[in-house]
Protein backbone atom coordinates (compact mmCIF):
# COMPACT_ATOMS: atom_id res chain seq x y z
CA UNK A 1 0.00 0.00 0.00
CA UNK A 2 2.65 2.50 1.07
CA UNK A 3 4.13 1.72 -2.43
CA UNK A 4 1.04 3.01 -4.43
CA UNK A 5 0.42 5.93 -2.20
CA UNK A 6 3.78 7.06 -3.04
CA UNK A 7 3.13 6.26 -6.60
CA UNK A 8 -0.07 8.59 -6.42
CA UNK A 9 2.40 11.28 -4.86
CA UNK A 10 4.76 11.63 -6.95
CA UNK A 11 2.86 11.50 -10.09
CA UNK A 12 0.07 14.25 -8.55
CA UNK A 13 3.23 16.25 -8.13
CA UNK A 14 4.74 16.05 -11.37
CA UNK A 15 1.91 18.19 -12.74
CA UNK A 16 3.09 21.08 -10.60
CA UNK A 17 -0.41 21.82 -10.45
CA UNK A 18 -1.71 24.90 -8.12
CA UNK A 19 -2.92 23.14 -4.69
CA UNK A 20 -1.91 19.68 -5.52
CA UNK A 21 -0.15 19.95 -1.89
CA UNK A 22 -3.04 21.17 0.04
CA UNK A 23 -4.79 18.00 -1.94
CA UNK A 24 -2.13 15.59 -0.88
CA UNK A 25 -2.28 16.78 3.11
CA UNK A 26 -6.34 16.93 2.90
CA UNK A 27 -6.02 12.98 1.89
CA UNK A 28 -3.97 12.46 4.72
CA UNK A 29 -7.04 13.80 7.13
CA UNK A 30 -10.12 12.56 4.81
CA UNK A 31 -7.89 8.46 4.33
CA UNK A 32 -7.82 8.63 0.58
CA UNK A 33 -5.38 6.39 0.76
CA UNK A 34 -6.56 4.00 3.38
CA UNK A 35 -10.37 3.70 1.66
CA UNK A 36 -11.95 0.72 -0.50
CA UNK A 37 -12.68 1.52 -3.76
CA UNK A 38 -16.36 -0.22 -3.11
CA UNK A 39 -17.92 -1.54 0.00
CA UNK A 40 -18.42 -4.99 -1.97
CA UNK A 41 -17.53 -5.38 -5.64
CA UNK A 42 -14.39 -4.39 -6.92
CA UNK A 43 -11.45 -3.95 -4.68
CA UNK A 44 -13.07 -3.59 -1.30
CA UNK A 45 -9.99 -3.72 1.20
CA UNK A 46 -7.85 -1.01 2.23
CA UNK A 47 -5.69 0.94 -0.04
CA UNK A 48 -8.34 -0.45 -2.93
CA UNK A 49 -9.15 3.37 -3.77
CA UNK A 50 -5.56 3.86 -4.58
CA UNK A 51 -5.52 0.77 -6.40
CA UNK A 52 -8.30 1.40 -8.73
CA UNK A 53 -7.23 4.53 -9.61
CA UNK A 54 -3.52 3.89 -10.34
CA UNK A 55 -5.28 1.38 -12.68
CA UNK A 56 -7.61 3.81 -14.22
CA UNK A 57 -4.65 6.05 -15.08
CA UNK A 58 -2.96 3.30 -16.43
CA UNK A 59 -5.20 2.02 -18.92
CA UNK A 60 -6.12 5.60 -19.44
CA UNK A 61 -2.51 6.16 -20.75
CA UNK A 62 -2.48 3.31 -22.57
CA UNK A 63 -5.68 4.56 -24.35
CA UNK A 64 -4.86 7.85 -24.45
CA UNK A 65 -1.52 6.67 -26.64
CA UNK A 66 -4.05 4.71 -29.22
CA UNK A 67 -6.07 7.89 -29.62
CA UNK A 68 -2.35 9.47 -30.70
CA UNK A 69 -2.24 7.40 -33.27
CA UNK A 70 -5.81 6.93 -34.61
CA UNK A 71 -6.41 10.62 -34.45
CA UNK A 72 -2.97 12.67 -34.08
CA UNK A 73 -4.93 16.11 -34.29
CA UNK A 74 -6.96 15.35 -30.97
CA UNK A 75 -4.47 16.46 -27.98
CA UNK A 76 -4.93 15.24 -24.99
CA UNK A 77 -2.63 16.54 -21.95
CA UNK A 78 -0.78 14.70 -20.06
CA UNK A 79 -1.14 16.54 -16.93
CA UNK A 80 -5.11 16.46 -16.90
CA UNK A 81 -4.82 12.86 -17.85
CA UNK A 82 -2.60 12.61 -14.30
CA UNK A 83 -5.09 14.70 -12.47
CA UNK A 84 -8.67 12.92 -13.84
CA UNK A 85 -7.79 9.55 -13.95
CA UNK A 86 -5.99 9.80 -10.23
CA UNK A 87 -8.57 12.12 -8.78
CA UNK A 88 -12.05 10.82 -9.98
CA UNK A 89 -13.12 9.41 -7.57
CA UNK A 90 -12.28 10.85 -4.49
CA UNK A 91 -15.51 11.42 -3.31
CA UNK A 92 -15.17 7.15 -2.33
CA UNK A 93 -13.07 8.80 0.76
CA UNK A 94 -16.06 9.61 2.36
CA UNK A 95 -18.44 6.81 1.54
CA UNK A 96 -17.34 3.35 3.03
CA UNK A 97 -17.21 2.94 6.66
CA UNK A 98 -15.74 -0.46 8.01
CA UNK A 99 -18.28 -2.46 10.01
CA UNK A 100 -15.94 -4.17 12.40
CA UNK A 101 -18.98 -6.74 13.32
CA UNK A 102 -19.91 -8.03 9.95
CA UNK A 103 -16.33 -7.15 8.86
CA UNK A 104 -17.21 -5.80 6.17
CA UNK A 105 -16.89 -2.19 4.46
CA UNK A 106 -20.62 -0.22 4.07
CA UNK A 107 -21.88 2.49 2.12
CA UNK A 108 -22.53 5.43 4.16
CA UNK A 109 -24.22 8.73 1.86
CA UNK A 110 -24.89 10.69 4.33
CA UNK A 111 -21.95 12.92 3.56
CA UNK A 112 -22.61 15.32 1.23
CA UNK A 113 -25.06 13.37 -0.76
CA UNK A 114 -24.51 14.63 -4.02
CA UNK A 115 -23.77 12.78 -7.09
CA UNK A 116 -20.97 10.63 -7.45
CA UNK A 117 -18.79 12.79 -10.28
CA UNK A 118 -20.11 16.29 -8.98
CA UNK A 119 -18.78 15.15 -5.04
CA UNK A 120 -15.37 14.65 -6.47
CA UNK A 121 -15.03 17.86 -8.33
CA UNK A 122 -16.70 20.04 -5.52
CA UNK A 123 -14.14 18.24 -2.80
CA UNK A 124 -11.39 18.88 -5.13
CA UNK A 125 -12.37 22.54 -5.15
CA UNK A 126 -12.69 23.14 -1.98
CA UNK A 127 -9.30 21.36 -1.01
CA UNK A 128 -7.70 24.42 -3.16
CA UNK A 129 -6.86 22.43 -6.51
CA UNK A 130 -6.53 24.24 -9.71
CA UNK A 131 -8.99 22.32 -11.66
CA UNK A 132 -9.32 22.88 -15.68
CA UNK A 133 -12.91 22.67 -17.23
CA UNK A 134 -12.01 19.38 -19.43
CA UNK A 135 -10.95 18.17 -16.29
CA UNK A 136 -14.37 18.91 -14.23
CA UNK A 137 -16.12 17.37 -17.32
CA UNK A 138 -14.13 14.73 -17.07
CA UNK A 139 -14.43 13.83 -13.44
CA UNK A 140 -18.19 15.43 -13.54
CA UNK A 141 -19.44 12.82 -16.28
CA UNK A 142 -16.70 10.06 -15.42
CA UNK A 143 -19.71 7.54 -14.80
CA UNK A 144 -21.33 8.23 -18.06
CA UNK A 145 -24.28 6.50 -18.84
CA UNK A 146 -24.14 4.62 -15.26
CA UNK A 147 -25.13 8.01 -14.16
CA UNK A 148 -27.92 9.16 -16.39
CA UNK A 149 -30.81 7.19 -15.81
CA UNK A 150 -32.48 9.43 -12.95
CA UNK A 151 -31.69 12.27 -14.90
CA UNK A 152 -32.80 14.65 -16.81
CA UNK A 153 -33.20 15.37 -20.70
CA UNK A 154 -31.25 18.52 -19.78
CA UNK A 155 -28.26 15.99 -18.25
CA UNK A 156 -27.83 13.74 -20.83
CA UNK A 157 -27.12 16.83 -23.00
CA UNK A 158 -24.56 18.00 -20.84
CA UNK A 159 -23.07 14.39 -20.77
CA UNK A 160 -23.34 14.13 -24.68
CA UNK A 161 -22.17 18.10 -25.10
CA UNK A 162 -18.98 17.45 -22.57
CA UNK A 163 -18.01 14.23 -24.47
CA UNK A 164 -17.68 16.55 -27.89
CA UNK A 165 -15.70 19.61 -26.42
CA UNK A 166 -13.47 17.39 -24.65
CA UNK A 167 -11.85 13.74 -24.95
CA UNK A 168 -10.38 13.42 -21.66
CA UNK A 169 -14.30 12.94 -20.90
CA UNK A 170 -14.64 9.82 -23.44
CA UNK A 171 -11.55 8.94 -22.34
CA UNK A 172 -11.96 9.17 -18.59
CA UNK A 173 -15.23 7.08 -18.38
CA UNK A 174 -13.57 4.35 -21.08
CA UNK A 175 -10.85 4.09 -19.01
CA UNK A 176 -12.58 3.86 -15.61
CA UNK A 177 -15.12 0.92 -17.11
CA UNK A 178 -12.13 -0.98 -18.40
CA UNK A 179 -10.35 -1.00 -15.06
CA UNK A 180 -13.75 -1.65 -12.79
CA UNK A 181 -15.08 -4.20 -14.82
CA UNK A 182 -12.11 -5.92 -16.59
CA UNK A 183 -8.75 -5.78 -14.97
CA UNK A 184 -9.82 -5.41 -11.35
CA UNK A 185 -12.82 -8.22 -11.70
CA UNK A 186 -12.35 -10.75 -9.04
CA UNK A 187 -9.81 -8.71 -6.98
Amino acid sequence: MDNNKQKIIDLLRSTGRDGIERVLKEFDNIGFFEAPAAAKKHLAHKGGLVEHSLTVYHVALRLAEDMRTLRPDVAINEDSLKIVALLHDVCKATRYRWNAEKKEYESDYSVMPVGHGEKSVIMLLRMGLELHDDEIMAIRWHMGAWDLSLHSYEAQKNFVEAGSQSPLVPLLQTADTLAAMIVEKGK
